[in-house]
């Protein structure tokens, strides 16, 4: 079994592209087959070597590796369509020698007043096929006026039937068609043509591709049945739409591989999540590791319908993912998104000093040393409430820098009656306390809370905010343990001063 991924080098991996390549490395893998990765890149207005690159990277990054094409070579090279139009161009004149193409010299502005005709006459637009028949002399005034002509493949009027993997039985007729392109006036190869030829060459025995080809499908029989060669199997998967069932787009989100690396995705949920739009398993199983997907993984699973990709679940999947992993890996992960928001330098030291709030503004001579054994132990804190690496330098900023930042309610629980007198108080108490731990902590803390009579949402919050300028996060007095007890008695004795 040999399959094929051939993106086109235009702009990087997208969604619905990368979950196409997953499918074809999935049966591949499962079939101990080769999986090839081919860069379509003869639109040369279009192709970029900067975009062939990101999709060579996001393609390993997502953990899609292929056995043929760019970086791995192969016997059925070259794997980029610029580097085979000699190729192409032969096939062609094969087709024109046997009869089954021929020059067209219409022009762009003849064919759009035709299509204008025929969608007024309320019927679907199509080449008229006046050029299969003109003659040497009609041929030799429109080489005169500068006409570059096209190749165009003659049409054999008929029905084709095709067993699509997915979808079953589908039905084309191809009188309904109009000759169709396969060499442009420049000289490079049309889509239909490229990739048939190409199909053929690398022998490609099943193509899984989107339902937005089921279109081509017709025109690629023609041109096998034409080149005598032996038709792949085909299976065509639901388009990914977003949530309202439209066309995947920037509204919804992330639309590429990339964005969601940039936003914190790891590779094995998006992987994972991805292998699950139009498949499923008979149990409704949802999280795969690799080998269970290449193992479990049949195109007899996979839906007609839409695949619809919802970012908020692939969230909530990531959120699974980040809690599988070590404190340990997690950090790694997570620094350049701290150097990103410049709370570590590259040498892992604190940035600032400075301690903010509305209207105040002071700085506590206080640098907390930030090293990876600290990182960890806020990220052990803080596992539980990451969905995206993104959300980390955030959620943890005052752990790293000394520059707190309230809102509106963090302010409202510090303005309230009393709360100045429970930090002074507070303060007095943790001062002496040794050692600083969470169990000497909460016992203290507890403690005084019962002997002054309050309860204990009047001291917890305010004193939460107060070290942290936060009104939620992981438990009081973990936290507290972690900042250390010289970062709390400064941050409290600020808050008492300044207030």
């Amino acid at each position: 079994m040999r399959l094929r991924f051939a993106p086109s080098p235009t702009g990087y991996l997208h969604i619905g592209n990368a979950r196409t390549a997953l499918f074809n490395y999935l049966l591949a893998r499962k079939h101990r087959g080769k999986f090839i990765l081919r860069i379509e890149d003869t639109d040369v207005l279009r192709s970029k070597k900067e975009f062939e690159k990101g999709i060579i990277e996001d393609l390993h990054w997502l953990g899609i590796d292929w056995d043929e094409g760019p970086e791995k070579g192969g016997d059925f090279g070259p794997y980029r369509q610029s580097e085979r139009l000699k190729i192409y161009d032969a096939f062609a004149k094969r087709l024109l020698k046997e009869n089954k193409a021929y020059h067209c010299y219409c022009t762009k502005e003849e064919l759009e007043q035709r299509n204008k005709e025929l969608l007024a006459r309320g019927e679907s637009p199509r080449y008229d096929n006046r050029c299969r028949n003109i003659s040497d002399s009609q041929k030799e005034r429109y080489l005169k006026e500068g006409r570059k002509p096209v190749i165009r493949f003659k049409i054999p009027e008929r029905i084709i039937e095709i067993n699509d993997l997915i979808r079953g039985r589908v039905s084309f007729d191809t009188g309904l068609m109009g000759d169709f392109i396969i060499i442009k006036s420049d000289g490079t190869p049309a889509f239909n043509f490229a990739v048939v030829v190409d199909d053929i060459l690398m022998e490609i025995t099943t193509v899984i591709r989107g339902e937005d080809h089921l279109s081509n499908t017709p025109r690629h029989i023609m041109l096998f049945e034409a080149l005598k060669a032996k038709i792949p199997e085909f299976a065509h998967m639901a388009m990914t739409l977003g949530p309202d069932g439209s066309r995947l787009s920037k509204r919804h989100g992330a639309t590429s591989v990339r964005e969601h690396r940039k936003i914190g995705i790891l590779p094995e949920a998006l992987f994972n999540y991805l292998a699950l739009l139009g498949w499923g398993t008979k149990e409704s199983q949802e999280l795969f590791t690799k080998e269970e997907l290449v193992k479990e993984f049949s195109l007899e699973r996979c839906k007609e319908g839409a695949a619809i990709f919802d970012s908020a679940k692939l969230t909530w999947m990531n959120g699974l993912y980040i809690r599988k992993k070590e404190p340990e890996e997690l950090v790694e992960l997570i620094l350049p998104y701290l150097k990103e928001k410049n709370l570590m330098h590259l040498r892992g030291e604190p940035v600032g000093v400075r301690f903010i709030k509305p209207e105040t503004t002071g700085v506590i001579n206080v640098a907390p040393t930030i090293d990876k054994n600290y990182l960890t132990k806020i990220i052990v804190l803080e596992r539980e409430r990451i969905k995206k690496l993104s959300e980390v330098p955030d959620l943890i900023e005052y752990f790293l820098t000394e520059e707190i930042k309230f809102n509106v309610k963090a302010l409202e629980i510090l303005k309230k009656p009393g709360v100045k007198e429970i930090l002074t108080s507070l303060r007095q108490e943790l001062t002496k306390l040794i050692p600083f731990s969470q169990e000497n902590l909460e016992k203290i803390i507890r403690d005084w809370t019962k002997r002054n009579n309050l309860k204990t949402k009047d001291v917890f919050h305010p004193l939460r905010v107060a070290i942290t300028g936060r009104t939620i996060g992981p438990g009081l007095f973990e936290l507290m343990e972690v900042l250390g007890k010289e970062r709390v008695i400064k941050r409290l004795k600020f808050i008492v001063n300044s207030s």
